[in-house]
């Protein structure tokens, strides 16, 4: 906790300054998670022989960031953001030093095992997020959300781009080529851990804590369980819960078999990396852009804005050969733009309907179920297309969405409760 209670000013100055270094871990994030979304399920699939066990591997990653969501929400309440999320990044890094030696020895567990480590990475990558909405005010939420959800863009880009040149590197080590993005991926989240540590000083949850306390609203501490209470009394957070998980899961389907199915027509190594990097722009480059509109528009109308991006991006990719980079390009563009505004308005949505204590618990819980639910969505898109079609996928891929919508319907889960801000 911070030695004295701190102004007005002064909370203004610890926010910023907490986006700023928050901003600076997901640059390195950015690089070692997307770095292995396309090495990852090319290893599995090699190692394995298989095309099924591609989705395995990249299923394994988002059910690692399912099980480490709420044992790093605990952290996050009794010792603050600092120690969880370099918990989470550093668990990662593990992670990927397992993968690089699951590529070497040509054993498909040390894969599995790697990739659900390196998981851990991208649980802690989405609760970054939330950190920033400790200090926020409610009129600028979305937008500190929003910003070190963009800071990952950087990372998120260059990543995949990277593809050849570490695949280089893991060559000049003696690895298999496509061990070096994993290798990437493991220094860069060691200096995550260490830019957390020593920078993100005072921890920005144990500030506003100490800040509620100091003003007479103390109350007894928060538990984990408590956030399940909270959802059954507020039906708007599970509508946030709900945009979240579904824009990710459709998210995961569609994004984890595209470089499947451009290998399938001899699309080189470095065109498959273009079209995930262009995917992960669409996720964060317009981040600010949609944190505007969800503060100035509302968070139930960007949802929908993101209903129908994901609408026209699922369409578009289906529809897109295996080699047409143009087209799958920007489909997995609006792919990733849809899951941005589903993931912002949501995660604010959230945010918006839970006391300051008991953030950190839901939204543990809605990391939990984001990456559950994509961890169905990426086992299910293998067996798809094992069985029938990348098309095929793109269009199950449209029973979520239109679930989603079903949702936003609902005049229960469009009401707002009562909250208080820090």
């Amino acid at each position: 906790m911070t030695s004295e209670v701190l102004g007005t000013g002064r909370l203004a100055d610890v926010q910023h300054r907490s986006v700023r270094v928050l901003s600076s871990g997901q640059v390195l994030g950015g690089v070692a998670v997307a770095a292995s979304i396309p090495a990852g399920s090319l290893i599995a699939a090699s190692v394995a022989g298989s095309e099924a066990a591609a989705g395995v591997a990249q299923t394994a990653g988002v059910l690692g960031a399912a099980l480490l969501a709420l044992p790093l929400a605990r952290i996050a309440l009794s010792r603050g953001r600092r120690l969880a999320l370099s918990t989470g990044y550093g668990i990662g890094a593990l992670g990927a030093l397992i993968v690089v030696a699951g590529a070497a020895t040509k054993v498909l567990l040390l894969v599995y095992l790697g990739c659900l480590l390196v998981g851990v990475a991208s649980a802690a990558s989405l609760q970054a997020r939330y950190a920033a909405t400790d200090l926020a005010t409610e009129e600028h939420r979305a937008r500190a959300l929003s910003w070190v959800v963009w800071a990952g863009t950087v990372g998120a880009v260059l990543g995949p781009n990277l593809l050849n040149a570490s695949g280089q590197l893991g060559l000049a080590l003696g690895l298999p080529l496509l061990a070096g993005p994993y290798v990437v991926s493991a220094v860069a989240l060691a200096l995550a851990v260490l830019v957390l540590m020593l920078l993100l000083r005072p921890d920005p949850y144990l500030t506003a804590i100490e800040h509620r306390e100091a003003s007479g609203d103390s109350g007894p501490r928060p538990r984990l369980r408590d956030g399940i209470g909270h959802l059954r009394r507020r039906p708007r957070a599970v509508l946030g819960i709900t945009a979240v998980a579904i824009g990710h899961v459709v998210m995961v389907m569609v994004m984890v078999m595209t470089p499947i199915h451009m290998a399938h027509v001899d699309v080189t190594l470095q065109l498959i990396g273009l079209v995930i990097s262009v995917h992960v722009a669409g996720m964060y480059a317009l981040s600010p852009v949609v944190g505007w509109c969800v503060d100035r528009y509302g968070r139930i109308p960007i949802v929908v804005v993101g209903i129908v991006i994901l609408v026209v991006a699922c369409v578009m990719a289906g529809l897109a050969p295996g080699d047409d980079i143009v087209r799958l390009g920007l489909g997995l563009f609006l792919l990733g733009l849809g899951w941005s505004c589903t993931l912002i308005a949501g995660s604010t949505m959230l945010t918006d309907e839970v006391e300051p204590a008991e953030r950190p618990s839901v939204q543990g819980l809605s990391d939990l179920t984001m990456n559950a639910a994509g961890a169905v969505g990426g086992a299910l898109a293998g067996v798809v297309v094992l069985v029938s079609s990348y098309g095929v996928l793109c269009a199950v891929a449209l029973v979520p969405v239109a679930a989603l919508a079903v949702a936003v319907s609902i005049p229960a889960c469009r009401s707002h409760s009562n909250t208080r801000s820090i």
